[in-house]
C-alpha cells in the first residue's frame, strides 16, 4: 500500500463511520418524534392546545431533523462508494503496469517473425 492509498483508505474508514454516526442520529430523532407525538395526544386529550401545539411542532422539527440526517448519509456513503473506486482502480493501474511491463520484456526477447 502507497502513502497515498493508505491515506485515502483512513478517509474511506472516516466516512463510513460518519454515514453510520449519522444513521444512528436519524434513528434518535424519530424516536424523538414518537415521544413527541405520544405527549401531542396526551395534551390533546387533557384540553391543553397550547402544550399540544408545542409538541406538534418537535415532533415536525425532529420527523425533518431525521431526513436531513439520512440524506446527508446517503451522499456521504455516495462519496465513500467514489473513494473505494478510486482506490480499486489505483490498484488495478499499478497491477495492469507490472503486467504490461512483463509483457513488453517478453515481446522483445521473442522474435516476432516466428510468431
Amino acid at each position: 500500500m502507497g502513502n497515498g492509498e493508505s491515506a485515502m483508505q483512513k478517509q474511506l474508514i472516516e466516512l463510513r463511520l460518519t454515514a453510520k454516526q449519522l444513521q444512528r442520529e436519524s434513528k434518535k430523532c424519530e424516536k424523538n418524534q414518537k415521544l413527541a407525538k405520544s405527549k401531542l395526544k396526551t395534551c390533546i386529550e387533557k384540553g391543553d392546545l397550547e402544550g399540544a401545539k408545542i409538541y406538534a411542532q418537535n415532533a415536525i422539527r425532529d420527523k425533518n431533523q431525521a431526513l436531513s440526517y439520512l440524506k446527508l448519509s446517503s451522499r456521504i456513503e455516495a462519496v465513500s462508494q467514489r473513494v473505494s473506486t478510486a482506490i480499486s482502480m489505483g490498484r488495478l493501474t499499478k497491477t495492469m503496469t507490472k503486467t504490461v511491463a512483463g509483457m513488453d520484456k517478453t515481446l522483445k526477447s521473442m522474435d516476432v517473425e516466428k510468431i
